[in-house]
């Protein structure tokens, strides 16, 4: 993999790293339904306007797969973090994320994109245990409720990962823009029903639309354009490796603006998690530009 590749992916992992604080902040206040509407809503406009400007035109003989895109990438995993939100610490979600690289290893051999090396495998293995090592989490009360947002924490995270590797294959045919806006087009259309359902329990308040803002245009929007524009030329695996760094700038923000304190393990933690990407990925700083090194 090539630096900038790397470095475009640990930009992303900062981008979703803050997405579950501030899912925290607005799902509860807005509802889950209309918390996951607003931000593919965002998402979609913030896109078609780039569309627009750039003259690109809309895939809409792909709508079908766009449509399976947008149901897997989008619209269940934003539903499922959304409502896991009102339960679960930033934290926790953010450590459930991570079998996001289990699922898409799983869906991209399924789909004969990539193979099951041992280094893959061991680089999943270490990232486990630097997130763990991390978060260092208290117990959380095993109710059945929290166990039920645990279960859609990883229920979003499976949707990640088969999407993937659908999604690499979607670049193929199609311009990462176009997919972008594409896909939150047709997970907006998914949600709305939804979304209107839950409005009049919505509380709207100025943090709440901040939040959304962010992660609809930020978060959503952009990052969904620049992580498909990276999937065109690494692996589906590599394009999953984020899920390790998240818990890492989950940490890192609640700590600069939320006040929440560090663990004693995060440069031990964020040192394993770094080099369980190296691994998943193929990134090695010291081999010359533009070789990739074997699945």
């Amino acid at each position: 993999m090539k630096t900038r590749h790397f470095a475009q992916l640990v930009g992303l992992s900062a981008l979703w790293g803050a997405s579950f604080l501030f899912l925290r902040i607005a799902s509860p206040l807005l509802g889950p339904t209309v918390m996951a509407t607003s931000r593919v809503l965002l998402a979609t406009l913030t896109l078609a306007a780039l569309m627009g400007l750039l003259r690109e035109p809309w895939p809409w003989r792909h709508w079908r797969e766009l449509l399976r895109l947008g149901l897997l990438a989008l619209a269940a995993p934003f539903l499922l973090h959304a409502w896991a939100a009102l339960r679960l610490p930033a934290g926790y979600s953010a450590l459930l994320n991570t079998t996001v690289v289990l699922f898409g290893t799983l869906a991209s051999a399924w789909h004969g994109q990539d193979t099951l090396s041992a280094r893959k495998l061991v680089g999943c293995a270490i990232g486990f245990a630097g997130v763990a090592l991390i978060l260092q989490l208290g117990p959380v009360e095993p109710t059945a409720a929290n166990l039920l947002a645990a279960l859609a924490c990883i229920a979003a995270a499976a949707c990640y990962g088969v999407s993937t590797p659908l999604m690499k294959k979607a670049t193929e045919h199609m311009q990462p823009l176009a997919i972008a806006t594409g896909i939150s087009a047709a997970a907006f259309v998914m949600l709305l029903p939804a979304g209107l359902w839950g409005l009049p329990q919505a509380n709207f308040t100025p943090m709440a639309m901040v939040a959304v803002l962010i992660m609809g245009v930020f978060t959503s929007g952009l990052a969904y354009w620049l992580n498909l524009r990276i999937i065109r030329h690494i692996s589906p695996v590599a394009a999953t490796s984020p899920a390790f760094l998240i818990p890492v700038f989950g940490v890192t923000w609640g700590h600069l603006f939320l006040g929440e304190s560090l663990s004693p393990g995060i440069f031990a933690g964020g040192a394993l998690v770094l080099l369980a990407t190296a691994l998943v990925t193929g990134f090695n700083p010291w081999r010359r530009t533009g070789v990739e090194s074997p699945p």
